[in-house]
């Protein structure tokens, strides 16, 4: 494992139990960094964290539900106690809520839904900021949404926290990127056959769409590349 080139990286990937966060993590793994794998469905993540060690990596689950805030707290805790350094954090869990009008859109559910998509991944920056700062070559990835830049009807909620996200992540850079080896990106995976697009989706046929590991692989790449600070991606 030492000649790969994430040997000695420590990643951590929200919503890694499934579609593109386990593809990523999976991933992360592939290329040596050991992948602290964070999701509510503990099955799904042990699942995960099999498929890395059978491909011969190395993978530590941390099953968290992001809408409680003390959880987050309590890993950067529980992480620091073990690694001086973060190297990768990939912002990745996301809920779609419901496609409603804007004047339709129930207000606990979009209370909710910016909670986990925006409110949370501050969270683990501020948590994350000091381990980010330790590393030789720290890369903060957001997954956002074409929505989020290209406005589309009853997408206003979800787009709404994507633009948000991305806002967010990028301000994070500036502040941090004279001072830091922190990078930050955003990555658009564009159409994937995730549960996500499905349920936003349903005619779609999923055999048209790109397999998550296509975007899992487009994550490290980017992270192995000398992208600048804000670079935005899409995977086509």
């Amino acid at each position: 494992m030492s000649n790969l080139p994430l040997s000695g990286k420590l990643a951590l990937v929200t919503g890694a139990s499934r579609g593109i966060g386990a593809a990523t993590a999976e991933a992360l793994g592939a290329a040596g960094a050991h992948v602290i794998l964070t999701a509510r469905t503990v099955g799904g993540l042990e699942e995960v964290e099999e498929r890395v060690h059978s491909a011969g990596g190395s993978a530590t689950i941390a099953p968290l539900d992001l809408i409680d805030g003390e959880s987050i707290g309590r890993l950067a805790q529980a992480v620091s106690g073990r690694w001086q350094a973060l190297d990768v954090l990939v912002l990745n869990a996301a809920t779609l809520g419901s496609l409603a009008s804007v004047p339709a859109i129930d207000a606990k559910e979009f209370a909710r839904l910016l909670t986990l998509n925006i409110a949370a991944p501050q969270a683990l920056i501020a948590a994350f900021d000091s381990m980010l700062r330790a590393s030789a070559s720290a890369r903060v990835i957001a997954v956002t949404s074409s929505v989020a830049t290209a406005p589309r009807a009853y997408w206003g909620a979800y787009g709404a926290s994507k633009a948000a996200l991305e806002t967010l992540v990028s301000a994070y850079g500036e502040e941090v990127k004279n001072i830091s080896s922190i990078r930050t990106h955003i990555v658009d995976p564009g159409a994937t056959r995730t549960a996500m697009r499905a349920r936003a989706f349903p005619g779609e046929d999923p055999a048209t769409l790109k397999d998550p590991k296509v975007v899992g692989q487009a994550m490290v790449d980017l992270i192995l590349s000398d992208r600048p600070d804000g670079y935005h991606h899409r995977v086509d």
